[in-house]
């Protein structure tokens, strides 16, 4: 994977950086969430954005010193993409207000953004008790959609949806957010692999939940719209290997149908051997498609990664 910038190192007391908290009735952590992250970042903002709590969730942010934004359109991701567009700093730092990403540290999660040694730092969770910190079946979902990613991208990570992140301007200013729930982490992963951008990973303990704050995130709902999530992001940047692969299966099956015409018992009977020709020579020419599909979707993404390497540079970036 390429270098971050090696030229453009944020380091000092004049670096802006913004602490970003998406809040929805998160009105039993979010005070201990701000106080912790200003005593650890003094020389941060704490931006909490509500997103139509009902419990005071916001009024308590503020009582505890952050900027308070409301955001009306429902949804994680609505939020984010609000975050990064409303809030203008040199480094960010995002993190849940569930108290269950740990505060002290937040130093260690944005060294490599502030040295210039990546573009992205994403918090990777270390349960200190797995049984309580993570909800039945969470355990094997985050393997899934690890694994998928990791096979699609050819990548090593071992935290996808940590929520607990650290990344620069430029990554604020360049991440397009398509996803409006919890797949948000999903897609800001997958946004940093397709740019090849710099993704690190710094080791944090990860705590269960306090008492009274109940988890908005629906075991089977949001881990369906995870991993619809990922094929939808493979469709897109990988579009060679997803339509190629479908192409392959197309004609696999064209050929199955061909092979049953001339060996198998379809060529007994005229109307079997007839349906079966129809159906050979129409997979045939879907799997070709498929192909050709991939092919210039593949041509186009190319044409626009060209296109935002130019941008960037234009920017001052990398």
């Amino acid at each position: 994977m390429e270098s971050a910038n090696p030229e453009r190192p944020v380091s000092g007391n004049a670096v802006r950086i913004a602490v970003l908290v998406p809040c929805y009735n998160e009105a039993a952590t979010i005070g201990k969430v701000v106080s912790d992250f200003r005593r650890e970042l003094p020389e941060a903002t704490v931006y909490v954005f509500d997103n139509n709590s009902t419990d005071g969730t916001g009024e308590l942010a503020r009582n505890a010193g952050a900027v308070v934004v409301q955001e009306k359109r429902q949804g994680k991701g609505f939020v984010v993409a609000a975050m990064l567009e409303k809030v203008d700093a040199d480094c960010y730092v995002m993190v849940d207000g569930d108290d269950t990403y740990p505060a002290e540290r937040v130093r260690d999660v944005l060294a490599p953004v502030l040295n210039g040694q990546a573009d992205m730092v994403v918090g990777r969770r270390e349960a200190v008790n797995e049984a309580a910190a993570y909800r039945r079946f969470h355990v094997f979902g985050n393997w899934l959609v690890r694994t998928m990613i990791n096979m699609i991208f050819r990548a090593r990570l071992t935290d996808i949806l940590s929520g607990y992140r650290a990344f620069t301007r430029e990554v604020a200013r360049s991440l397009p957010i398509m996803a409006y729930g919890f797949d948000i982490e999903t897609e800001m992963t997958v946004q940093c692999l397709y740019r090849k951008w710099v993704l690190r990973e710094v080791p944090i303990a990860y705590r269960e939940r306090p008492e009274g704050s109940v988890s908005k995130l629906s075991t089977f709902r949001d881990g369906f719209r995870v991993i619809f999530r990922i094929l939808s992001l493979f469709r897109s940047y990988k579009p060679l290997t997803f339509f190629g692969g479908m192409g392959l299966a197309l004609m696999a099956l064209s050929m199955a149908c061909g092979a049953w015409v001339l060996f198998g018992e379809a060529g007994a009977d005229s109307t079997r051997r007839t349906l079966f020709i129809v159906a050979t020579f129409t997979l045939l020419a879907m799997s070709l498609i498929a192909a050709s599909i991939g092919v210039i979707v593949q041509l186009i993404n190319f044409r626009f990664l060209e296109l935002d390497s130019v941008l960037r540079r234009s920017r001052g970036g990398r």
